[in-house]
């Protein structure tokens, strides 16, 4: 450890200090959080609603899928609108034509600009500070009253199968009668109410209101805070010196080492492969079966943003509607790629014994593929049940499905999940503990065991909340698992399996893999960690928790900036020995990495970050042109280039072929590109207009999405979405030929020649 003392003391520091800082304003996150008033009653004394009433309302919404169909503060999907926000518009409206009526009796829109302004100064007075009192009562006014009863019906015959609002729930993507029951109709009315009351009242002795003063909604002055303004400013300020300090360490600090001369022979060929290795040929079959699976549900989710309630004329949406095939889209999209990551370390642990498995080895592997094909099968089934009201509505929070983006799958299914990445970890270091005691320079395999150690625990996180917890709480923890989990720690794991592998290739040193790969995880770290909290400026969070978000969240864009090098340095190493063509196609998936994590992670992550930025883009389709080019363009090629890595070892006979191969790679790529330019990302800075200039309600609204302009980009998907298909297609059957290969040997020998079809 002596030569990496520096590097270790760095990480180690920073992540004493970033999570310190995690945990501190996580404290913060829970005294602050918006109140959920013990009753809301009108001036006679009438109860409109409990505190109780608003959480039943919270499990209502979950179990038609929650984040599924339309948003909640910003997070959630797209085409259905923020409830949140289009409550709150819809009760603003409704308060104005209530009072316009009962002062001048006009409408509103019949009214001078004079005695207009009257009235949005008199709503904006009463909502701003409509707090509750110290019982943590809410009083609202008796016209308040009425409008919420008039929205609340609104919401009523929209989530019926009312016929008055059928081409809505078609706009919506929604199906008829989305929610049977009446009475779980006006609990989930109360919840959205009380989510749109925090978005429109002032903290005590704040003029900013609990979700700082998210959306934009001009009737009542919600804009951007001044804090918002000076935070933006500050995070670009560090973006760009983070920038320069970058290349100025690594013109004046890097130092570069003469590269080792490659071996005549394949390292990893030399290796006879073990029992555990030889059974990893299901797991990346697993791994294309869930991509192929997801590709496909990702065109049809598409469809339903031009066709609400159909599939180019089938009635589908009664068995299979939105909510449902884009929960699957994302939950498959996680497992597939875990499971790639998962492979790869499976993969890696033998080789790190010595070339020996540990006893049972190949049984732990097949237990635990197996329960994963039970995780992923009973969390579907439950996801179905749960959004077919199907499943007793008790049942749905641990049986069916959660209502939160990302973590959709039921709390049973999540334990089994846990557990499976916990027997993972302990597979993984039966392998690597034995080699730790060897003598030698084991730095770089410390820092390989302990991202193993982080992946296997992290994910516990979600445990942390549950049916009933409060909703900023909730989206704290859960930004733990989709954040820091997924982009913190299987980051560093991807960085240094990379390293290790390479350096087993002896393609590089091991001294320049474990530099390269404790410095890269303290940039990680920095951003990544206290970065966490950019997800959270607008979820019932203070200014504390913003000026972290965005001052660290900034750094995280700035070790994407060298990507460009690291992608020519990873190409280049194809050239130094002739075996390397055998692994061509997992390099050039490494290589398209960085090419994504620079674009999609980098200037579509940095896009949205910044506080003014995210006020008003925040749940527009800016955010899905960050998703899609950050998830499948990062996490998703490195998933796919770990399994043909495995591929191309475990069956040691194996040529990719090149027409498939070519098809595959450079196919995903242009299909990717496509469906960003030529759609999400025109339709997110459409969006982002209309939120500026109308509000964000207007942005998400069946009057903006389903104008022509908009309908025509949604329908021009449809070319970039084909040609990713077929791109996955033809990835998947090369995978499945390789896998059917007959005739392969237990040693790694490659062919001399490459297979042409």
């Amino acid at each position: 450890m002596a030569n990496y003392r520096r590097l270790w003391f760095l990480l180690i520091g920073i992540l004493a200090i970033t999570f310190a800082l995690l945990g501190y304003f996580g404290r913060e996150v829970y005294r602050q959080a918006p109140p959920i008033p013990e009753q809301v009653i009108s001036p006679t004394g009438e109860v409109l609603m409990t505190a109780s009433d608003i959480l039943d309302g919270q499990t209502a919404w979950q179990s038609i899928g929650g984040m599924q169909l339309g948003s909640i503060w910003g997070h959630g999907a797209y085409q259905a609108p923020d409830w949140s926000a289009d409550w709150l518009h819809r009760e603003l409206t409704a308060w104005l034509t209530l009072a316009a009526d009962a002062i001048y009796g006009l409408d509103y829109s019949a009214l001078s600009p004079e005695q207009q302004a009257l009235l949005t100064f008199r709503l904006k007075q009463e909502y701003r500070s409509n707090g509750p009192d110290a019982g943590n009562i809410l009083v609202v006014s008796e016209r308040r009253s009425q409008a919420m009863a008039l929205v609340a019906s609104y919401y009523d015959k929209l989530f019926s199968d009312h016929p008055e609002l059928q081409s809505s729930r078609e706009s919506f993507a929604m199906k008829e009668n989305t929610l049977p029951d009446a009475s779980k109709r006006e609990r989930m009315a109360n919840f959205f109410f009380w989510t749109a009351w925090a978005a429109a009242t002032e903290r005590p002795d704040s003029d900013a209101t609990y979700t700082n003063n998210w959306p934009h909604e001009p009737l009542i002055g919600n804009q951007p805070t001044g804090e918002n303004i000076l935070w933006s400013v500050v995070s670009v300020v560090l973006l760009i010196a983070g920038v320069g300090g970058l290349v100025w360490a690594w013109a004046f600090l890097r130092r570069e080492e003469a590269e080792p001369h490659a071996p005549a022979r394949d390292p990893l060929s030399l290796v006879t492969l073990t029992p555990s290795q030889k059974a990893l040929g299901k797991y990346v079959f697993l791994v294309v079966a869930l991509f192929t699976f997801q590709v496909f549900l990702g065109g049809f989710t598409a469809h339903y943003t031009v066709e609400g309630q159909q599939f180019y004329g089938l009635d589908v949406s009664q068995y299979f509607p939105y909510s449902l095939v884009r929960t699957w889209h994302i939950q498959s999209a996680l497992f597939w790629i875990a499971t790639g990551f998962l492979t790869a370390g499976l993969f890696l642990a033998p080789i790190i014994n010595g070339g020996k498995d540990p006893k049972f080895q190949k049984l732990g592997v097949d237990i635990l593929f197996w329960a994963l094909v039970v995780v992923v099968a009973g969390s579907f089934i439950g996801n179905y049940l749960a959004i077919a009201q199907i499943m007793p509505s008790e049942w749905n929070f641990w049986l069916g499905h959660q209502g939160y983006e990302f973590v959709d799958l039921g709390r049973l299914w999540q334990i089994g999940k846990f557990t499976g990445i916990v027997f993972w970890l302990c597979l993984m270091l039966r392998g690597i503990v034995p080699a730790l005691r060897h003598p030698g320079d084991r730095n770089l395999l410390a820092l390989l065991t302990a991202s193993v150690v982080a992946i296997g625990l992290f994910y516990g996180a979600g445990f942390f909340y549950g049916e009933r917890t409060h909703l900023s709480i909730m989206e704290y923890w859960r930004w733990w698992i989709v954040h820091l989990w997924v982009e913190g720690f299987f980051e560093v794991f991807a960085t240094t399996a990379l390293a290790f592998i390479f350096c087993s290739l002896g393609l590089v040193s091991r001294k320049m893999a474990t530099t390269a790969s404790l410095a890269s995880a303290s940039l990680f770290m920095l951003g990544g960690v206290p970065g966490t909290f950019h997800h959270l400026y607008f979820s019932g969070t203070t200014t504390p928790v913003m000026a972290v978000g965005a001052t660290f969240s900034a750094l995280e864009v700035v070790p994407l900036v060298v990507l460009g090098y690291e992608a020519f340095e990873n190409w280049r190493l194809k050239q130094r020995a002739p075996w390397m063509q055998q692994i061509k196609w997992p390099l050039l998936c490494f290589v398209a990495v960085s090419f994504w994590n620079m674009l999609g992670a980098g200037v579509f992550g940095f896009m949205i970050n910044p506080p003014i930025s995210l006020y008003y883009v925040q749940g527009l389709n800016t955010t899905a042109t960050h998703a899609h080019a950050a998830l499948f363009g990062v996490y998703g090629f490195l998933a796919l280039g770990f399994a043909l890595l495995v591929l191309r070892y475990i069956r040691p006979g194996l040529v990719f072929s090149e027409r498939l191969m070519k098809i595959g790679f450079w196919w995903l790529n242009g299909g990717l590109v496509l469906m960003l330019f030529t759609s999400l990302l025109p339709i997110g800075v459409l969006q982002f207009y209309a939120s500026v200039s109308q509000g964000f309600w207007y942005a998400r609204s069946e009057a903006f999405m389903q104008t022509p302009l908009l309908e025509t980009l949604r329908w021009v998907r449809t070319l970039g979405d084909v040609i990713f298909i077929i791109g996955a297609l033809a990835l998947s059957w090369q995978v499945v030929k390789g896998l059917l290969a007959w005739g392969h040997n237990s040693a790694l020998t490659q062919p001399a020649t490459a297979e042409q079809d």
